[in-house]
């Protein structure tokens, strides 16, 4: 680690810590959504890790503000992690919070895999979601999303932008997720069609030079070529009867 500074240092050294304690809360929010009839103990167990994990990121992030050498520009460059420590503070949105505590633990691990970051990103929005559609949706009386297995259904249905309609929200909170969750389905499928198409025109590339393809031409290419056309073109002059001469005007 020679070389880095105390906020990269720290960052290195609780990375997979944070990423671990992400998980855990998400597990104590979502197991009172998933099973509504957990014993009272259970329940209240939940909420403690859930303060308790909440604690521990606002304590990681003020010290990483502290320690950072720019203050303005580390809060301008980690905006969710400050959306993760402010959010759980309001109990309905503490399941956004589990989705930027997870970014912020497990993006850095996967940023420069495109293909996983893509599919980590994806699982999280869609089981995320569903809980959140779930929470909010089971206490109405019109509510179509009454189960998880349901909300699930739903969430992929409608993150691959399918929507079959046969589940849908019925409360205000949970068209705000599912609105959410469209803006999400629309950039996923946006990232794999780009990478889907840069990996096609890598594979072309490489059949046409294990083909024997023409390569690229170079600047040295172009001045040889251009020496080469010049002493054909004095050659072919040499030949002519007047010896390359000039016709009169």
């Amino acid at each position: 680690m020679t070389g880095m500074n105390r906020l990269e240092r720290w960052e290195a050294r609780t990375q997979t810590f944070m990423l671990v304690l992400a998980f855990v809360f998400l597990l104590a929010f979502a197991l009172p959504i998933v099973d509504p009839n957990l014993p009272a103990p259970v329940r209240r167990t939940s909420l403690v890790v859930q303060d308790v994990v909440w604690a521990i990121f606002l304590v990681d992030y003020a010290y990483r503000l502290v320690v950072a050498p720019k203050k303005w520009a580390f809060v301008r460059a980690h905006l969710i992690d400050l959306a993760a420590v402010a959010l759980p503070a309001l109990r309905p949105l503490r399941l956004v919070a589990a989705l930027s505590l997870l970014h912020q633990a497990a993006g850095n691990k996967l940023r420069g895999h495109v293909a996983m970051y893509v599919s980590a990103a994806t699982v999280m929005v869609v089981t995320i979601s569903s809980l959140a559609v779930l929470n909010a949706e089971r206490g109405s009386s019109e509510a179509t999303i009454t189960r998880w297995q349901d909300a699930l259904w739903w969430a992929v249905a409608t993150v691959t932008t399918v929507g079959y309609g046969d589940f849908y929200p019925v409360t205000l909170e949970g068209r705000l997720f599912a609105f959410g969750l469209m803006l999400c389905g629309i950039g996923l499928l946006g990232v794999v069609t780009a990478s889907l198409a840069s990996w096609l025109l890598e594979r072309i590339a490489d059949d046409d030079s294990d083909d024997g393809g023409p390569d690229p031409a170079t600047a040295q290419d172009v001045r040889e070529l251009s020496a080469q056309v010049q002493a054909l073109r004095a050659e072919v002059l040499a030949l002519r009867p007047d010896g390359g001469a000039s016709p009169p005007r």
